[in-house]
């Protein structure tokens, strides 16, 4: 009862964090948009004078707003992260539910020592086309069940990993059937896949194939 417990206020958390990335990301796009200030661009023109073309009040509030959640972002990922372990440690692994996909993934980490949190990755000096492509690389699936000894825990796939791409298969309708004839599809052979960890993109690789467990990837998906 412990672990469900701790697993379901995991994924309210994961929602929640989920839900501060949106807003993160929608007001990047709105600072980032052509002729926007940016993140920290000036508010000032070359003579020193407040812009004329921007609502300076309205820009002041986004970026405090954009560093509030910044902050809240990383608390409540470094508690996501404390409950995983616990539940890693405690190997409290259930049966997939219908809900969901059961996939067996050989998963490669191919962006090593990728760890940042998401307010690194969101919060830097940058180009507004490198904000509006953070944009367009959302989630929309989650790893919520991860089978021990499967080939998904074996091949690097972690609990709470969240999918931005499975092979061809984005964000859309029909999700879950998409993403199971994706992993049948493609059984036996290398699948690219990039998933957010922690706030940061990874590219993985991963093989459906069969194991001793059930499924051709060992875990499970439940659609954000």
């Amino acid at each position: 009862m412990v672990g469900a417990n701790l697993k379901s206020e995991t994924i309210k958390l994961m929602d929640k964090r989920s839900a501060m990335e949106a807003e993160m990301n929608a007001i990047i796009e709105q600072l980032c948009q052509p002729g926007g200030p940016g993140l920290s661009g000036n508010l000032v023109d070359s003579e020193g004078f407040p812009r004329a073309d921007i609502d300076i009040p309205v820009v002041r509030a986004q970026r405090h707003r954009l560093a509030e959640l910044k902050n809240d972002h990383q608390e409540i990922t470094e508690k996501i992260n404390v409950n995983i372990q616990v539940l890693h440690s405690a190997k409290l692994t259930s049966t997939p539910k219908d809900s969901g996909v059961e996939t067996n993934q050989n998963a490669s980490v191919a962006t090593a020592g990728a760890s940042a949190s998401l307010q690194n990755l969101v919060l830097r000096d940058s180009s507004s086309a490198n904000d509006v492509d953070m944009i367009s690389s959302m989630p929309f699936a989650m790893v919520d069940e991860i089978a021990d000894a499967s080939p998904a825990a074996e091949d690097g796939l972690q609990l709470g990993d969240q999918i931005v791409k499975f092979g061809n298969v984005k964000a859309g309708d029909s999700l879950l059937q998409r993403l199971a004839s994706e992993a049948q599809a493609n059984q036996g052979h290398p699948l690219p896949v990039i998933i957010m960890r922690q706030g940061a993109l990874l590219n993985l690789s991963l093989t459906p194939r069969t194991w001793q467990g059930r499924g051709l990837l060992g875990c499970h998906f439940r659609i954000m």
